[in-house]
């Protein structure tokens, strides 16, 4: 892989799937878990499930960029969510976008897109001028060989760089590809074959990635900082299959995918990092005949893991729903989601609210905000969009029970904060599964 030189952003991709940027990793009550859009290209694995992420929002919740159609043609579109109100600016280029073309919002308010054509990706940051949108070209990554795969990883925090994976038949590369002084940079090299990607602290530096090594899919970190130094995250059990979800890098909450409970089917579990607590597999996360797929963790719970609302998509076969979920609760809060949610994307605030953006025809640019009690009682919400406010309505919750569901409970620190330290991760391999497999 080559990275070229800095020139106009060309054609689109016209090799991909036609899905439009992916969502992480989900788990399915058959045990066989649909795969990212990433790893279905890696794996080969495709089985027609995956959950998609239709809008991807940066890591401070300040805009948020998605394709957007308009006549069966497909352009680029920035979402503005931290004014009074949310609103879109639409990003058309010269010609209509492919609808495997990657999109991501950056921090300046300028929207990345990936384009692909003759085996090059092309980088440009597109901004409005007036009437039209104006575009910076990038450079180029050079993938040579159809074996090797290219995506965006998801936003880095500060929402200065942009990174994306780049995965051959036997290792895998990060790029950095927005941010950098003199275009694409090769940062990493990392044997084996990646999927995923979630950053573990405020500073884009450790990255954590799925790795499939040896028959076995492990997730791993990788130190940006040190030359792409890579350690273990997840080792539950040595023939067990461990992925990394999502993380909060405040709590350290990790939610987690593995098959060591139950051989040869995943299930959803959660685990802090660096803790000597066991990673639990509580049942209320599996949902019969229905895929879950964590989305979103509550940020600002530097003490309190447990505590984190963790917003879960869910996908059966009468639809979509939206669930809510904290590991100190015994149970899931169903919530219905809004008319024209962007299935897969959402946002949590500090103070426990879920925003949800949705897109209707009298609403094309709209969020749902829930707002959750501290730790039980029932879900409130409001929807937000041109125009004004208007009631959408509380899930059907439960009360929520003071652990989590028979298994040990991460405890915390009973006083003031610490003194902020920078720690690497810890492999969770030292917190055995034991017997905690929670109800």
């Amino acid at each position: 892989m080559t990275a070229c030189a800095i020139e106009p952003a060309a054609a689109n991709d016209d090799n991909e799937d036609g899905q439009t940027p992916r969502t992480e990793y989900a788990i399915t009550e058959d045990g066989e878990p649909p795969r990212t859009e990433c790893a279905i290209a890696v794996n080969g694995n495709e089985n027609g499930k995956t959950p998609r992420t239709e809008c991807v929002i940066t890591v401070d919740g300040s805009y948020a960029a998605r394709l957007a159609q308009d006549g069966g043609s497909w352009f680029p579109e920035r979402w503005t969510l931290d004014g009074p109100e949310p609103y879109a600016v639409p990003l058309p280029g010269n010609q209509p976008e492919e609808p495997g073309t990657e999109v991501q919002p950056m921090g300046d308010g300028r929207v990345l897109i990936r384009r692909f054509a003759d085996g090059r990706h092309n980088f440009s940051l597109l901004y409005p001028t007036g009437p039209t949108t104006g575009e910076l070209p990038l450079g180029a990554v050079e993938c040579p060989g159809e074996e090797t795969i290219l995506r965006l990883l998801p936003p880095a925090p500060g929402g200065e760089r942009a990174y994306a994976l780049a995965v051959g038949p036997r290792s895998s590369a990060v790029w950095l590809v927005a941010g950098g002084a003199f275009g694409p940079e090769h940062l990493a090299e990392i044997p084996g074959r990646c999927s995923g990607g979630v950053w573990l602290d405020r500073t884009g530096r450790m990255l954590a990635l799925d790795r499939e090594l040896g028959g076995r899919t492990k997730a791993v970190v990788v130190d940006l900082g040190r030359g792409g130094e890579v350690s273990p995250l997840l080792q539950i059990a040595d023939g067990s299959d461990d992925r990394l979800l999502l993380a909060d890098p405040d709590s350290g909450l990790l939610l987690i995918s593995s098959d060591a409970p139950s051989p040869g089917r995943a299930r959803l579990g959660w685990g802090v990092l660096g803790s000597t607590f066991p990673v639990r597999f509580p049942e209320c996360l599996r949902v019969p005949d229905c895929t879950v797929t964590p989305f979103a963790i509550q940020p600002g719970q530097v003490l309190t893991p447990e505590c984190c609302g963790v917003a879960l998509r869910i996908d059966g076969p009468m639809g979509g729903w939206v669930g809510v979920w904290r590991p100190a609760a015994r149970q899931v809060q169903h919530l219905a989601a809004p008319e024209g949610w962007l299935a897969g994307s959402g946002l949590w605030t500090e103070a426990g609210e879920l925003l949800l953006p949705y897109a209707t025809a009298n609403a094309p640019c709209g969020v749902a905000r829930w707002a959750a009690a501290p730790r039980s009682g029932p879900l409130t919400g409001e929807t937000e969009g041109p125009g004004g406010t208007g009631a959408t309505g509380a899930g059907d919750a439960g009360p929520e029970g003071p652990e989590g569901g028979g298994g040990t409970a991460a405890r915390s620190p009973e006083s003031g904060p610490p003194e902020p330290v920078v720690a690497r991760p810890v492999p969770l391999q030292q917190a055995p599964l034991g017997n905690l497999v929670t109800k």
